[in-house]
């Protein structure tokens, strides 16, 4: 985390702009603050409703007389059904302010955690699954990355860069966690507990920690621009583009790397302590970006996370051919995806600006969640038809390839300023 320094004195240059200095050192230490305590509620939220299935599946599908491809497939649901509602959510961010849809959001994921305790069959599994894709969409980063824009000014990158510091904790906190409450108390006491953060924890700093009053920002590059709305619209569709053929990697990579590294005829210990670096090297990915590339535009640093992720899915595909790949692969692949969520609440600002960010966010998020939905199950079957694990890698690294190719048009297309 850094220090107060770090968010106090950045952009120095805020006077220029509709802030004046005075009320940005006024506004300093409620922004720390507030990043600190909405980074708890990533920690949380992010482990309970992303992370711990991973860990409570079998148990799940054991105690309720399913397989763990059904529990998958409820979850897959809730991704899809975050992807439908991450408009909505982004228009009502900005209607309603973030602090009011993310406590929205607190409420829903106790009760979807809830309703998937209680479940004695499919029926309440799926609908508690299709409730937390809803829940989702209104406390994940792309809730979160417009709510911070809205009282963070002009020192929202760095102050974004800080809250993924937070988020990348999750998966460390809430791995081992549910871990131990399934061997101590069971499954369905373990997303009760979960439930209750949400409403002890989450629901309280959403609706009362976070700063009300919206903090105006200065403009940036697209709100200056003088392309036609035509070409700002074909900007926004490659920018989406690639985004969503990201998401698509990433989720496939999450859900079959693993594989991919044993199949590559890795023994199963090396193949699993390679993909443990993919962790904590999204967290040095976001240490490095703040602290080296603050001066840098975001498009450059998104070109970078884009360029790694293809080198990533290239050094899987080479992993049969030495351990060194396998490790190289988890690297580089930690280092791209935690920037890349730096990226995806950076870029969209520097090219569209600020205004109406909720909605904007939510239009880039829908078709993103959609594919991250469907990945893992359109690359499960591609595997079960015959193709191999170095197959898998190929496509991936070619989908890498054209998701680079989509952001670069978008960067190149985004309009000039004045």
């Amino acid at each position: 985390m850094p220090d107060n320094r770090d968010l106090r004195d950045s952009d120095e240059t805020d006077a220029q702009g509709p802030m004046t200095q005075d009320a940005v050192t006024r506004s300093a230490p409620p922004l720390i603050l507030a990043v600190s305590l909405l980074g708890i509620t990533q920690i949380i939220s992010w482990g309970s409703l992303m992370y711990a299935v991973a860990v409570l599946a079998q148990p799940m599908a054991s105690s309720l007389g399913m397989s763990t491809t059904t529990v998958f497939g409820a979850f897959s649901l809730s991704l899809g059904a975050s992807g439908l509602a991450s408009r909505a959510v982004g228009r009502a961010i900005d209607r309603f302010g973030g602090g009011t849809v993310m406590s929205a959001g607190s409420i829903a994921s106790a009760i979807a955690l809830t309703m998937i305790a209680l479940a004695q069959g499919p029926f309440l599994l799926f609908a508690g699954w299709l409730v937390a894709g809803v829940a989702m969409a209104a406390t994940l980063y792309d809730a979160s990355f417009p709510t911070l824009s809205q009282f963070a000014g002009a020192r929202y990158r760095q102050a974004l860069t800080a809250l993924t510091l937070f988020g990348g904790f999750a998966s460390t906190v809430f791995w081992p966690l549910s871990w131990y409450l399934d061997g101590t108390l069971g499954w369905r006491l373990a997303l009760g507990a979960f439930a209750l953060m949400h409403l002890v924890i989450c629901l309280p700093i959403h609706r009362f920690g976070l700063p009300r009053e919206r903090v105006p920002v200065p403009p940036a590059d697209g709100s200056q621009a003088t392309g036609t709305g035509r070409h700002r619209r074909h900007t926004f569709l490659w920018l989406a583009a690639a985004f969503t053929v990201a998401s698509f990697v990433i989720s496939a990579t999450a859900a079959h790397g693993v594989g991919a590294l044993m199949a590559s005829g890795l023994d199963s210990g090396t193949a699993i302590f390679a993909a443990s670096l993919i962790g904590p090297m999204q967290v040095v990915g976001r240490i490095v970006e703040f602290v080296f590339a603050r001066g840098v535009a975001a498009s450059r640093v998104g070109l970078a996370a884009f360029t790694v992720m293809l080198l990533a899915m290239l050094l899987l595909w080479l992993a049969g051919l030495s351990p060194w790949f396998a490790f190289a692969f988890a690297c580089a692949y930690g280092l791209s995806n935690g920037v890349m969520s730096i990226v995806r609440g950076t870029v969209p600002a520097e090219l569209f600006g600020r205004e109406g960010y909720g909605a904007l966010m939510g239009q880039i998020a829908q078709p993103a969640f959609l594919a991250k939905a469907a990945a893992p199950i359109l690359v499960a079957t591609l595997i079960s038809n015959g193709e191999s694990h170095a197959a898998m890698a190929l496509l991936l690294a070619t989908l890498s390839a054209v998701a680079l190719g989509a952001y670069v048009v978008a960067i190149r297309e985004r309009p000039r300023r004045r």
